[in-house]
């Protein structure tokens, strides 16, 4: 059993970070309330900090915001349109056009490919970064979503955000201040998920 007096003050902060961090979706933003831009620095001061094998550091970041929203928007709809191919759909394509505007800032993920690294630790350290990137908007008490739909998964689309072909783009990053708070989130028992072996 944990002794809780001498558990420190920033081990009871980062476990109650960490169980009610929640993904907090656009159309639960408050889209007229721009978040202050020394904000959005500490959110990716703290992400370059993440773990990354042999200091590769492979995350790389574009951030919209202000009328770059719309640039974005009027650019991931332009390529969903040309790329999308048979799977195009009216209705996502306005949606792109829709919710940047939805938001204070959209930052996209990316990760730098080095070709003496296994993929997997690349990708790796990139989530690893994003993660930071949540706990540190939601201890700012921002709302923040990780997606990977829209363009994320049309080669065509790296160009736009300078990332090579051999580079990934791991999805966008939607920041604002909340205005409907979301539900409880639940997890089940990680003794379910854990074999230990003493």
């Amino acid at each position: 059993m944990i002794d809780s007096q001498s558990i420190s003050s920033k081990a009871v902060l980062i476990n109650e970070l960490i169980r009610t961090r929640r993904s907090v979706f656009t159309q639960q933003f408050d889209p007229g309330k721009p978040i202050p831009d020394e904000i959005i620095w500490q959110i990716l001061n703290n992400a370059n900090w993440a773990p990354t094998h042999k200091r590769t550091e492979p995350w790389r970041f574009a951030v919209f915001s202000g009328e770059g929203r719309k640039i974005l928007a009027e650019q991931q709809a332009a390529i969903y349109q040309e790329f999308a191919g048979p799977k195009f759909k009216q209705g996502k394509y306005e949606q792109m056009k829709q919710v940047p505007l939805l938001c204070s800032h959209i930052i996209t993920i990316g990760m730098k490919r080095h070709a003496d690294i296994p993929e997997m630790e690349e990708i790796a350290a990139t989530a690893a970064a994003v993660q930071n990137m949540h706990l540190t908007a939601h201890a700012y008490g921002l709302g923040a979503y990780w997606s990977t739909g829209g363009i994320t998964f049309i080669e065509e689309a790296k160009a736009l955000f300078n990332l090579a072909p051999e580079d990934k783009l791991m999805g966008f990053f939607y920041l604002g201040y909340i205005k409907v708070p979301g539900t409880d989130g639940q997890r089940d028992p990680i003794e379910e998920k854990v074999h230990w072996i003493k």
